[in-house]
């Protein structure tokens, strides 16, 4: 699984320090690449390391590059064939090719830039970087590449001189209701890649020893959402079967921009709340947001089975399918 990559935190903060810095982000990859495009590696001048641009098979390669880069202030465009015993050592069938950019930070890659980079993500805020590789511009794009950003793909342009790197918040997700679905659909979003939050005011339910480890919050759930805030990278699951507790949460998101709505209960329970969100004055559009009965229809049962159709479900949605 691949958590949240902390590369840019990182390298602003060794280049603020004095010990200078470099970027390593794979662009472009051929056959069985260990890492996806868009991975990272930080460098700093003094040769510590963050992150990885192939699992181990060509760091060494990349950081004697990133330190002589740093040195002269230009970025470097490396390309390395990864072979297919070192394949197989991370897990791979098969070798392949991958292309790495490196970028000194402040003599190539500019440091506001990087500070811009850095202040939104803390913000949870989806952006862009474009960097054409042949005249060397570089900028963040706000409301643009919504198609790579809802797919979490970086790479080149047509031009195949524009690299787009997508730099989006982790993916979160809040359950309102505490109940053995969410006991299975927590640890399974854990792995999917989620940070994940749970909603419920019932003390019986929302207990550390039902939810060892886990984030609970107690408050009634729409100022629990409130205080976790809603976003694009959120989906928002309600399993209590209680309107009392489920509505709050689902106004607050069908006003906001979460990517996903998914409420537990039968067409008919499903029928009488969309009844509710019309009363309560949401459009029909809206309301089309709130996926019910949810999960997808692969005939689950038990509360795991009903978990994995939800996360599926989740999935299809994020990734823009049908």
């Amino acid at each position: 699984m691949e958590r949240f990559d902390s590369s840019p935190e990182t390298a602003l903060k060794w280049h603020r320090a004095g010990k200078g810095a470099a970027l390593a982000t794979v662009v472009e990859t051929w056959g069985s690449a260990p890492r996806r495009v868009g991975a990272q590696l930080v460098i700093s001048g003094d040769g510590r390391i963050e992150g990885s641009v192939s699992g181990g098979c060509v760091e060494g390669a990349v950081i004697v590059e990133a330190l002589e880069a740093i040195e002269e202030g230009e970025a470097r465009l490396l390309e390395f064939g990864v072979s297919d015993e070192d394949a197989f050592a991370v897990g791979l069938a098969c070798g392949g090719t991958i292309r790495v950019l490196v970028e000194p930070v402040g003599s190539v890659l500019p440091e506001a830039i990087l500070d811009e980079l850095v202040a939104a993500r803390v913000r949870r805020e989806p952006l862009a970087y474009e960097v054409n590789i042949e005249t060397g511009h570089r900028a963040l794009r706000r409301n643009a590449y919504t198609k790579r950003l809802r797919m979490d793909r970086s790479g080149f342009e047509e031009d195949g001189q524009t690299f787009v790197a997508v730099h989006n918040p982790p993916l979160r997700l809040i359950v309102v209701g505490a109940v053995h679905i969410a006991q299975a659909l927590v640890p399974m979003a854990h792995i999917a890649g989620y940070d994940t939050a749970i909603v419920d005011p019932r003390e019986a339910f929302a207990s550390d020893a039902r939810f060892p480890g886990e984030t609970i919050l107690k408050d009634w759930p729409d100022e629990a959402v409130a205080k976790l805030g809603l976003d694009t990278r959120t989906a928002l699951v309600l399993l209590t079967h209680d309107p009392k507790l489920d509505d709050p949460a689902l106004q607050s998101a069908l006003s906001a921009n979460v990517f996903y709505i998914g409420a537990l209960g039968s067409k008919r329970t499903h029928a009488k709340r969309v009844d509710r969100m019309k009363q309560a004055g949401f459009t029909d559009d809206q309301i089309s947001l709130i996926h019910g009965p949810i999960g997808l229809d692969i005939g689950a049962a038990s509360p795991s089975e009903i978990a994995v159709a939800i996360l599926a479900q989740m999935t299809a949605v994020l990734r823009g399918k049908a």
